[in-house]
Parts: structure tokens; C-alpha cells; sequence
């Protein structure tokens, strides 16, 4: 089965071209009116400057971890055995790069999309969706094809360059996980820093104190407001996504080692990963829309390309499954079979909660924007009740996920069995497998979800190059549809990390036994499992903490310069004069570069120095906690999020008052709140979780050699 690893490559390949040819449609377009061409150019300059000194920040601490890695590796402290250890560095630095290539795709296609989506409104809403979704599909396809590229690649190097066997080659590829990993949290944290700080500035004076719309050309954050939607919401979930997809496919390469199932085993995933693909492909080009179309029929559009492509999925993964795994010794086809469907179904059950919950066509949302009658404060509190009950259906669903997965693929529940380890490993495996079965859509999902930030974009540009109304109220249905689509890409990524996290811990599990050359005592009752526990879900909230309160400083450095602004420089509410947008992006990028790299090294710092304490077993406490607890936050933080945001357009559509009442006053304030919610500190929880694991399993065999109990 080895033999067809190479299937990998031509699956990349594919997923690569179809995102060139989607980026040349979308060039193919006019991007307007030479003062639409102005504030694009204006835009891509911003994003262009703060990724190219985001990435020198992240290169000398890369540069830093790589150095610790190499020296490692010429330890023997490292799992695995060989010339294959002297590898790890470099499968860390290729990790990070196609992870920050993934995003930098994303943030260029982005820029180049906003305003010819914009002007594509001009003429129809289906042609500025269809320019919107294509820009998106470019993202999407890139981070699957780099991903699929970068595994294929790294298992033929280490196959057949070095002749490593089955065990080596899972848990050395593993490593690479943590350099996307460790890439992805600086994107995430750095990008969503920039972008809500640019936003709350932006909204709190422009919107509640000077009372002109949103984007107007008179508020000079509404740059760098833009600016931050290419930053964060493209750049930072590409990499975030990237991540999740290649650590997926990665940890279920060491759990088929481990369960004995060889080069099949392994093979698998990658397998679903390339037919995934082929479905998004076809499901991309099902996304349309009527040109008077609601915001129910626009979601529908959505979710008829991603559950076409889910459904064709399914239905190709049986004959893969039956060819792959039908004669390993030891192995239910159909069982495997049962947990891929489990993850494709987890993952749209997901989407559809997570739409039901931030959408403005369902009752959450509009009973929120209800709660805006009675002021800000209620409009804050509901928000927040709204998000903590809709962690519920998430939990549950992930929940239902795991254990029918582990039955199915032959787990077993009943310690007592004589072989329990072997019926253990084997529905780990399933539980792997329905992560791959989740995230094997990726192409398409991301693509609905990358195009939120484009339509986000194009509806700035439109109000700011004075388009008329007509192509405003365009732009902003398809602004609100991006932000369910958006929400729905968070919970989605959200589940897929509770899942590949899951996955990874079982991972470090069995490394860290082989580590200690004999089994763990996991129970709760050890005090070292026990305070691992408390200090993983401290970690969720310090973590939280640290984001939230960036955004919160770096927004009150705009607040200032926006105020002062219109203070000092006469002309600008009357439109006479430019305010100054440069100053904005500048405050935005140099507050985001400084405030994301303590947050995110808490990811890689944590969990070595909670095992040099604790030992192996503490650390699991650790993972559990983080697990366990950043799931349910991000959900609550996401959703909160997407609901406050899409009350306040409910809002804006003319209902309670329309813009500049007090009730869209309120909401705007609730979106205020929400924006670190749902675009810095939610999304950036489900990389911390993983990214503990990845870190955790490299420097396993560290911990179990050196630690104070």
C-alpha cells in the first residue's frame, strides 16, 4: 500500500491548480472605479506591511525553537531511532513555513477580490457572490493542497530517501505538526489582535460617538478596520485551518501504527484527504444564488455545495475504505467506514447548530436583537447566555462522535478484556479516522468561510467610493451571510480540534509510556493527573485573558488617535479632508506584534515546564484540561460573538429602528464586546489545545527523563 503514497501528490496538485484557475477568474474582473483601485491598493498595502513584520517576528523565534530541536535530536531523548531524529528540525521549520504560505495566499487573493466583488455587486448579488466564493475557494484549496503536499512529500523523503519503517515515520511526522501549529497560534493571536483593535476603535467612536455609518471614508480606522479583516479573519484562520487539517491526518498516521494496521492504516487518511478534494471541487461550483435572494436562500446556497460535497464523500469513502483496509489483520472495514460517516455528519451537525445560533434568520439572534429595546447591558448579558447555552449541542455531538467511533472500529469499553489494549488502539484509530472524516470537506468549508471577510471588505470599499444603496444592501446581505459562514467555519474548526486533539493526546500517551518504559497511572485520584487537570484549564482562561485584554489596549490607542483626529485636523466630518489612515494601520501592527508573543509561547512554555513538575502524567492531566475546557470556551466565545455581530445587522436591515437608533446603538456595543470574542481569543483557543499536544509529544522523552515529582 505504500506504493500509493504518491496518490498524495497528484490530489495536491489538483487542489493547487483549481486555485490557480480560481485566482485568475477572479483577476479576470474589474476592480472599479479608480477611487475603488485607491482605497484596494490602500488595503493591500496595510495587510502586505503588517504580514512581512509579523513573519520576521515569528522567524527568529522559529529560528530559536529549531536550534532546541536540533540539539535534541543528536540526544537520545527524542521517540523514534535512526538517521530519521535529524530530521525533526527541519520537519518543524517546513510545518511552520507551508502553514504561513497557506495564510499569505489567503490574505493576497483577499485583497485582490474586495473590490472587484464590490464592484461585481454593481451589476447582480449572484455575480458578487460568485467573485466572493471564488476568492474564497483559492484559500480553500491552498491550505488543503499544501497540506496533502506537505505530508506526501515528507513520507516519500523518509520512505524511500531513508528506508524508515512504519513507526518511525508516524511519530518523526508528528513533529511537523508543531511548527504549523506553532505558525498558525502567531496568526491567529497576531492577525485577531490587529483586526478587533481596528474594529472596536473604529465602531466606538466612528459609529456611537460621532454617529456616521460603518466604513465611512470620514473615520480614520475604516482602513485598518479593513486591513485587519485580511490579517485575521483570512491570513490567521488559513494557517489556523492548515494546522488542523495536517495534525488531523498526522496524529491518525501514529495511531494506525500503533494499531498495528502498517502502511494501510496510514494510508487511509491521506486517501480520504485527496477524495475530500475531488467532492469540494464539484460542490464549489453548486453555490449560487437568485438575484433578490434572502438570507435563508443564501444560506441554503451555502449548504447545498458543502452537504453535496459531504454526501459525495460519503459515498466514494466505501469503496476506498473496503480496497484499503478489507484484509488488515485486525481491522473492521466497515467499522472504519462508520466513523468516517460519524466525522463528515459531526462536522455538518456542527455547522448547522452553529449556524442556527449566530444566524439573523432564527430566533437566537432575533431575540437577541430584542434585548437591544432595554439598552446595552441586556444586549451584553443575552449575548452571553446565548453563547454558553449553545455549547451543549457541540459537546454532545463531539461526544456522540467519539464513542460510536470507538465502538465501531472494534473499541472496547470493558477493561476487564484479556485483549483490551489491542480493541483500544483500534477504536482510537476510528476516533482518528473521524476526525480525517470531518475536516475531509475542508476545501469547500473553507472556502464559505473565507469568503466572509471578502464581502466584509467589498461592503467598505462600496460605502467608502460612495456606490449607490442599492449595491450597499447587496454587500451587506452578503456581509451577514459572511458572518454566519464565518461562525460556522469556527465551530467547525472548534469540533475538528477536539477531535485532533483527542487524537494527539492518545499520541503523547503512548510515547510518554515508551518514554517511561511501562504504563502511566492516569487516574484522577493521582495528584500529579489532578493538578495537570487545574493548571490546563487555568491555561484556557489566562490565555483568554491575555488575548482579550490586547485587543482591549491596543482598540484604546485608536480610540485616542480617532478622537484626535477629529479633533485636530479641521475638514475631516465635512469631507473635505483625508484623515490620516496610515497612523491607524501603523498603532494596529506595532500593538498586535507586541502583544501576541506571550500569549503564544504560554502554548509551547506551559507544557514543558508543568512536566518538568509534574512528570509524563501530569502533563496528560494538562492536555485533559485544555481539551476539555478550551472546546467548551471557544464555542461559547464564538457564537457569542457571531450573534451579537448578526443582531446588530439585523438590526441595520431595519428592524427595531434601524441604524441610528438606540437600539442599533446598543447592538453595536454588543458587537463591540464580541469582536475579541469571536475573532481573537475563541478561534485562537482551538490552536492552543493542539499546540500543547505537538509540544508535549516532542518533548516527551525530555520530561520523563528530567522532572522535580
Amino acid at each position: 500500500m505504500k506504493d500509493l503514497f504518491w496518490l498524495g501528490v497528484v490530489g495536491a496538485l489538483v487542489a493547487l491548480l483549481f486555485a490557480y484557475t480560481q485566482a485568475k477568474r477572479v483577476r479576470s474582473f474589474s476592480e472599479g472605479t479608480p477611487l475603488m483601485q485607491k482605497i484596494a491598493a490602500a488595503i493591500r498595502k496595510g495587510a502586505n506591511a503588517y504580514l512581512k513584520r509579523q513573519y520576521k517576528t515569528v522567524a527568529i523565534i522559529f529560528i530559536v525553537i529549531a536550534a532546541v530541536l536540533a540539539v535534541l535530536a543528536y540526544v537520545p531523548w527524542i521517540d523514534g531511532e535512526g538517521l530519521v531524529n535529524k530530521f525533526v528540525p527541519f520537519a518543524f521549520l517546513t510545518g511552520g513555513f507551508y502553514s504561513c504560505m497557506a495564510g499569505f495566499v489567503g490574505m493576497r487573493i483577499a485583497t485582490t477580490a474586495n473590490a472587484r466583488t464590490a464592484n461585481a455587486a454593481n451589476e447582480s448579488l449572484n455575480r458578487g457572490l460568485r467573485v466572493a466564493i471564488s476568492s474564497g475557494s483559492v484559500m480553500g484549496f491552498t491550505v488543503v493542497g499544501l497540506g496533502i503536499l506537505d505530508v506526501s512529500v515528507w513520507f516519500l523523503v523518509l520512505e524511500y530517501g531513508f528506508g524508515c519503517d512504519a513507526d518511525t515515520i508516524a511519530n518523526t511526522m508528528v513533529m511537523f505538526g508543531m511548527g504549523a501549529s506553532c505558525a498558525a497560534l502567531f496568526a491567529r493571536v497576531g492577525g485577531g489582535i490587529f483586526t478587533k483593535a481596528a474594529d472596536v476603535g473604529a465602531d466606538l467612536v466612528g459609529k456611537v460617538e460621532a454617529g456616521i455609518p460603518e466604513d465611512d471614508p470620514r473615520n480614520p480606522a475604516t482602513i485598518a478596520d479593513n486591513v485587519g479583516d485580511n490579517v485575521g479573519d483570512v491570513a490567521g484562520m488559513g494557517a489556523d485551518l492548515y494546522e488542523s487539517y495536517v495534525g488531523s491526518i498526522l496524529a491518525t498516521f501514529a495511531i494506525g501504527a500503533s494499531a498495528g494496521y502498517g502502511w494501510n492504516g496510514m494510508f487511509l487518511p491521506l486517501a480520504i484527504a485527496v477524495v475530500g478534494v475531488v467532492c469540494s471541487l464539484i460542490g464549489s461550483f453548486m453555490i449560487k444564488t437568485g438575484e433578490k435572494a434572502s438570507q435563508r436562500e443564501l444560506l441554503k446556497s451555502m449548504r447545498t455545495g458543502t452537504y453535496f460535497a459531504a454526501a459525495l464523500c460519503a459515498v466514494l469513502c466505501v469503496p476506498l475504505t473496503w480496497y484499503v483496509m478489507h484484509d488488515v489483520e485486525g481491522a473492521s472495514w466497515i467499522g472504519i467506514l462508520v466513523s468516517i460517516f460519524c466525522g463528515l455528519a459531526a462536522g455538518c451537525a456542527i455547522g448547522y447548530v452553529t449556524e442556527y445560533y449566530t444566524s439573523d434568520t432564527y430566533k437566537p439572534t432575533q431575540n437577541l436583537a430584542d434585548a437591544t429595546e432595554t439598552g446595552a447591558a441586556t444586549t451584553i448579558i443575552g449575548g452571553i447566555s446565548l453563547g454558553m447555552i449553545s455549547t451543549a449541542a457541540p459537546i454532545l455531538i463531539v461526544g456522540v462522535a467519539v464513542i460510536v467511533s470507538f465502538l465501531a472500529s472494534g473499541g472496547t469499553l470493558t477493561t476487564a478484556s484479556a485483549e483490551y489494549e489491542i480493541c483500544f488502539n483500534n477504536g482510537l484509530y476510528g476516533i482518528g479516522i473521524s476526525a480525517i472524516g470531518m475536516l475531509a470537506t475542508l476545501g469547500i468549508t473553507l472556502a464559505t468561510d473565507a469568503y466572509g471577510p471578502v464581502a466584509d471588505n467589498a461592503g467598505g470599499i462600496a460605502e467608502m467610493s460612495g456606490l449607490g444603496e442599492e449595491v450597499r444592501e447587496r454587500t451587506d446581505a452578503l456581509d451577514s451571510l459572511g458572518n454566519t459562514t464565518a461562525a460556522t467555519g469556527k465551530g467547525f474548526a472548534i469540533g475538528s480540534a477536539a477531535l485532533t486533539a483527542l487524537a494527539l493526546l492518545v499520541s503523547y500517551v503512548e510515547v510518554g509510556e515508551k518514554a517511561l518504559g511501562g504504563a502511566m497511572d492516569l487516574s484522577v485520584t493521582n495528584p500529579a493527573v489532578l493538578v495537570g487537570l487545574f493548571v490546563g484549564t487555568m491555561l484556557v482562561f489566562i490565555f483568554g485573558a491575555l488575548t482579550m485584554s490586547a485587543v482591549q489596549k491596543a482598540a484604546q490607542h485608536i480610540v485616542v488617535e480617532v478622537r484626535r483626529q477629529f479633533r485636530e485636523i479641521a475638514g475631516i466630518m465635512e469631507g473635505e479632508t483625508e484623515p490620516d489612515y496610515e497612523r491607524c494601520v501603523d498603532l494596529c501592527t506595532s500593538g498586535a506584534l507586541r502583544a501576541m508573543v506571550v500569549p503564544a509561547l504560554l502554548a509551547v512554555v506551559v507544557p514543558i515546564a508543568t512536566g518538568l513538575v509534574l512528570g509524563v502524567e501530569g502533563v496528560v492531566g494538562l492536555l485533559a484540561g485544555t481539551t476539555t475546557c478550551g472546546f467548551g470556551m471557544a464555542v461559547f466565545m464564538s457564537n457569542s460573538g457571531g450573534a451579537w455581530d448578526n443582531a446588530k445587522k439585523y438590526i441595520e436591515s431595519g428592524h427595531h429602528g434601524g441604524k441610528g437608533s438606540e437600539c442599533h446603538k446598543a447592538g453595536v456595543i454588543g458587537d463591540t464586546v464580541g469582536d475579541p470574542f469571536k475573532d481573537t481569543s475563541g478561534p485562537s483557543l482551538n490552536i492552543l489545545i493542539k499546540l500543547c499536544s505537538t509540544v508535549s509529544i516532542v518533548f516527551s522523552a525530555v520530561i520523563a527523563n528530567v522532572h522535580l515529582f
